[in-house]
Formats: structure tokens, sequence, C-alpha cells
């Protein structure tokens, strides 16, 4: 059995790569896998050691096939805020915007309903959906990868972490380590302060183009409440900007008012706006989905990828796409 560095050290980029290489694929203990990612995060991990974490996990994962263009929007989870699955809903409205998307989740392990879990209340097979998830993305322009289907190596970790309950260091990872490889993403983590070490992360690992972005209050998304940090990371770079919801012309509303809770009731709230039900929840996925369409190359706008995200509500294709998928992964 490996034994695990000091956590008060720092890692080299190459050094991280190695050393969790060792824990995914079982070279040391569940034991000290705990400790050393709980210390870890106490002390926040640097933008090498999140980029080569990363790279461990790229290199044991099973690939998918996608279209050009493809994109991906999750949060990292961790936020304490319990809120209604965002990105899940983003994904359905982006998708039926035309852009293909490969949303990469998992069941909760801090929250209570990850985007599996809220779409498998809704009625998606998810055994079925990973199944045919090549064949859903080319045909609907949507997919789930279940990332246990596609991380193998990550089966030893999820009761770890569902034990601990805490963020640790593969709440990162995993949005650095989409299965199909896109080169555009929205990702949410819950630290505005550490934004820029994440984008720094992002960056070593390259990208077309990337919003990195954190709620003031903390929330792992874009955030209605008050003011956003924002990354956008363009190749092996990034600049930093501040963005608010008047900027797509969408209100202020507090956290509170998109506040989630088990899966049935998540998916109760994503089937209510599907079918046109207006509030916080849905202008949460306005501004959201705007930030995806920009970072897709649809639009430059904020306001006008609102406004393209609504149509695409209104007009039911979001919800018609839902339904097609879940018949699809029957």
């Amino acid at each position: 059995m490996k034994t695990l560095p000091d956590s008060r050290s720092h890692l080299s980029e190459d050094e991280a790569e190695e050393v969790f290489g060792w824990i995914l694929d079982g070279e040391t203990s569940d034991e000290e896998i705990a400790r050393y990612l709980v210390e870890m995060s106490t002390r926040s991990e640097t933008a090498d050691e999140i980029a080569g974490a990363a790279r461990a996990l790229r290199a044991r994962l099973i690939p998918l096939d996608a279209p050009e263009g493809t994109v991906d929007c999750c949060g990292t989870g961790g936020d304490g805020h319990h809120t209604l699955n965002v990105s899940t809903a983003v994904s359905l409205v982006v998708a039926a915007c035309g852009v293909p998307v490969a949303k990469h989740g998992n069941r909760a392990a801090s929250s209570k309903a990850g985007a599996a879990d809220t779409l498998e209340a809704l009625g998606l097979d998810m055994e079925a959906a990973g199944r045919t998830a090549e064949k859903s993305l080319s045909e609907l322009g949507i997919c789930f990868l279940f990332a246990k289907n596609h991380h193998p190596a990550m089966g030893r970790i999820h009761p770890i972490r569902q034990r601990l309950g805490v963020r640790t260091i593969f709440n990162l990872m995993g949005p650095l380590s989409n299965p199909a490889d896109v080169r555009r993403q929205l990702i949410g983590i819950a630290r505005p302060a550490y934004v820029p070490i994440y984008a720094a992360a992002k960056a070593k690992l390259g990208t077309d183009r990337t919003f990195i972005a954190s709620g003031d209050e903390g929330l792992d998304e874009l955030s209605l409440a008050g003011g956003n940090e924002l990354a956008d990371v363009v190749d092996h770079d990034f600049a930093m900007r501040r963005v608010d919801a008047s900027q797509a012309s969408l209100s202020h509303t507090p956290v509170d008012a998109i506040r989630g809770g088990d899966p049935a009731h998540n998916a109760r709230a994503l089937q209510a706006l599907l079918s046109g039900a207006p509030g916080a929840y849905r202008d949460a996925v306005l501004f959201n989905a705007a930030a995806t369409l920009i970072v897709a190359g649809k639009t430059d706008d904020w306001a006008q990828g609102a406004l393209i995200a609504a149509e695409a509500l209104d007009s039911g294709k979001s919800k018609a796409l839902l339904e097609n998928w879940i018949a699809l992964a029957r």
C-alpha cells in the first residue's frame, strides 16, 4: 500500500497526478484517503493539484464520442444551499436551443438531490440512459453521463465521499473530467474567492471557452441574489469579471426562493418549470442558460441568451425533449 504525502505540503501538477492515481487505483486505505481529502480541503487545494488530480481521473475514464460543439453545464456541489436542480434544467433548455449537451453528473454526495436522483424521479431510467448516451446525444442532442458508468475508478471513492458529507477535491475534479471531452462549459463552484484558482486549473487543462462562476453567497452556479464572480477561460488563459442578473434583464431574488428538497420535490418543480411556471426557478435557469449559450457561441449578449432560453421553455421544446429522452431510454 502507498502512503499518501503530508497533506500540508502542496503538490506539483505531476505529483498530484501520481498521488491521485494511487487513490483511484486503490493503492491506499479508505481511512487514509478520507483523512487526506479533508485535510487538503481545509488548507485549500491549489490549481496544480486540481489539474493534476483531474488528469489522473481523465486517464482512467471510459470516453464517449460527442458532436462538435457539445457543452456541459454543472456545479461542483457542496455549497450547502440545497437549491433546486438548476444545471439539470439548464441542460434541457440549452439542448432544446440546438446546442448538444453532455450532462456529466452523479447522485447526491453532500446534497439532498443530485442530477441523477432528480432525473430518475422524473422517469428517466438511469441505467438505460447510460447505455443509450451516445445515441441520445446524437439523435436528441442530450445525454446524461452517469459518473459511475464512465469513471469506474470512482467506485470506491463515492462511499467515502458520502460518509464524509463535505466537499473535497473530487467535487472539483468531476467537472474537469467530462467523458465526452467537452471543450465548452459553464462550471459553478461554491467558493467565490476560489474562482481564479479553479480557473487557473482549467486553463492548465485547456478549453475553447469555459465560464467558472460562483455567487457571492457561495452558490455553485450563477446567483440571482446579488453579484457573481466569473472567470472567462479561453485556451490556456482567463480573465475575471463581475456579473449579475440585471445583465440578463432578470430580477434579483434571494437564494431561499429556489430552495429545493428531495428528488421527488425537485422533480415536481422541474416539471412545473418545463410546463411554463414563472418565478425565481425559471429566472435562475434562464440566467445560467444564457451563460451556457454564450460559451457555446450562440450569442455574446446575456439578455439575448436569456430570451433564446425562454423561447425554448415557452415553446414546449424543453418539455418535449425530456419526454423524448425518457422514451428513448426505455
